[in-house]
């Protein structure tokens, strides 16, 4: 690595007052983007593409990337403040982060998450600088058998993320990968408990409203029968928030869970078709199952935001590996990012780090930058999205429900969807009422495609002949962890039950 050019770089762009603005602005944008419930990084990257034609390469990159790392926070804004995950994967977050603050420390939920998502942007970026060719050719060894596997492994996670009961939390792991069987077959395009009359059910359930429906709607409607039966009290933070970053004594509790979340989501992030919303609960079920006190989360602690978001922002850096060494984009972000090099006369791949090298070091310091302008987007906006939670529930709870609705309907301007939504909605607030975990739903939905697709490629690849995957190292790896993690997740259960049981025991 040539370290005095990539010094060079670093001044170049940082000492640019275009790319600055441009970068600070695409961060402001991503965020306000990001916590909209249904306005995804991706959508926010697309639609301002356009705007980047007149300018040069660095500026440009560096306003999506800003709006990429500002987006990938941004969806934490709502997650933690109303239930309502603003990207897919905040959907993690929102585990921990409600909680919080339900608990009148919305502030400091915030500040952990925006410091988790920078210091989780900072891990991506550094080992995409000095790793990326690395990186890269391990990531292109993922063949379907195993990207089959990698599923397999995320769904293992199910039970860490099952909550009090196991039982209830893998019925609803199988009602979210019954979900993934509706539409057509992805391989041969078959109908699937649908006709072709039914064209808003082709591709299945949308994740998107889907998402939506299970936490914000349900969520509002459970807030409506709390106020017509009176339970409804008005959450009024008594926080006052003095500093917009975590204190000391909080950064010392989580840093653990912020770098291995950083570092899976790097990884994870760097794998063509996985992405954060893996990543997410990968993280969060890896911090819970190494915890001394596995069952505080899920009840409101700082460790289970740092996760999720550290490895949320991780992805980043991790993504921008095989587009940059390879020309493979690692997610639909930066697929758009790959069509921003193309359009200004560059093709990502490996002849880049030849003949475009201080291009490929600006990219680097246009992703640290962004990450930074995130950050400080993030403490100037804390103390206003705090108050949030003190707003009135009669009017918050409208306001909800018609921004879950617009960010349902703005997919694919279909009014399925909100239809899609709604119906979730009362879905997820039966689900909640009788305590069935939500999130092992989403994980299925998530995982559950990618599962069946590359199984069915990788059996015909191997003419129907399961046992040659444990000719793949890397698929032989995942599958002893999954394993592993389902052992271990099931024993940490059961510690979980005895310590809660002991604990209500000894309150009689």
């Amino acid at each position: 690595m040539d370290f005095g050019l990539l010094f060079d770089s670093y001044f170049a762009v940082w000492l640019n007052p275009q790319v600055l603005f441009m970068t600070l602005l695409g961060a402001c944008g991503g965020v306000l983007l990001g916590a909209i419930p249904g306005m995804t990084a991706t959508m926010g990257v697309a639609l301002l593409i356009p705007f980047s034609f007149g300018m040069d390469l660095i500026p440009s990159i560096g306003l999506l990337l800003g709006i990429y790392c500002g987006g990938m926070y941004g969806g934490s804004i709502s997650a933690i403040l109303i239930h309502a995950p603003g990207t897919p994967s905040a959907a993690a977050t929102l585990l921990d982060g409600y909680p919080m603050s339900q608990k009148g420390e919305a502030g400091r939920a915030l500040s952990v998450a925006m410091f988790s998502s920078f210091c989780g942007g900072v891990i991506g970026a550094l080992v995409m600088t000095f790793l990326s060719p690395l990186v890269a050719d391990m990531a292109m060894n993922f063949g379907p058998g195993e990207m089959f596997m990698l599923a397999v492994f995320g769904l293992s996670v199910i039970i860490a993320i099952s909550g009090k009961s196991i039982v209830k939390g893998l019925i609803s792991a199988f009602f979210g990968m019954a979900l993934c069987t509706v539409g057509l077959d992805p391989t041969n395009g078959i109908p699937r408990f649908i006709s072709y009359k039914q064209t808003g059910l082709l591709d299945g359930f949308q994740f998107i409203p889907t998402l939506i429906g299970l936490f914000a709607v349900a969520e509002v409607i459970s807030g409506v029968e709390r106020i017509i039966s009176g339970e409804e009290k008005q959450e009024k933070s008594s926080e006052k928030i003095k500093k917009v970053l975590p204190d000391l004594s909080t950064i010392k509790k989580i840093w653990p869970n912020i770098l291995s979340g950083g570092l899976i989501g790097t990884f994870i992030g760097a794998i063509p078709g996985a992405g954060g919303d893996i990543a997410v609960f990968v993280s969060y079920g890896a911090s819970k199952s190494a915890s001394k006190h596995p069952e505080l989360y899920g009840t409101g602690i700082p460790n289970g935001v740092a996760a999720t978001e550290s490895a949320n922002n991780g992805c980043s850096g991790g993504a921008m590996i095989p587009l940059l060494s390879l020309g493979v984009p690692g997610d639909s972000v930066t697929a758009i990012l790959l069509g921003a090099f193309i359009m200004k006369g560059i093709t990502p791949g490996p002849m880049m780090y030849i003949s475009e090298l201080p291009t490929v070091y600006k990219v680097f310091a246009a992703l640290m930058l962004a990450n930074l302008c995130m950050l400080i987007v993030g403490c100037c906006g804390v103390r206003f999205f705090a108050k949030i939670v003190s707003v009135e529930k009669k009017l918050l709870y409208p306001i909800i429900l018609v921004i879950s609705l617009l960010g349902a309907y703005s997919i694919n301007k279909n009014v399925f969807d909100v239809g899609v939504c709604v119906a979730f909605g009362v879905i997820g607030w039966l689900m909640n009422k009788y305590e069935f975990p939500l999130s092992p739903i989403l994980l299925a939905l998530i995982l559950g495609p990618m599962c069946e697709k590359n199984f069915v490629r990788f059996m015909n690849i191997q003419q129907g002949n399961f046992m040659a995957i444990f000719q793949s190292p890397i698929a032989v790896v995942f599958m002893a962890i999954a394993v592993a993690v389902i052992i271990f997740s099931v024993f940490n259960q059961r510690k979980i039950n005895k310590r809660m049981a002991g604990a209500s025991a000894s309150d009689e």
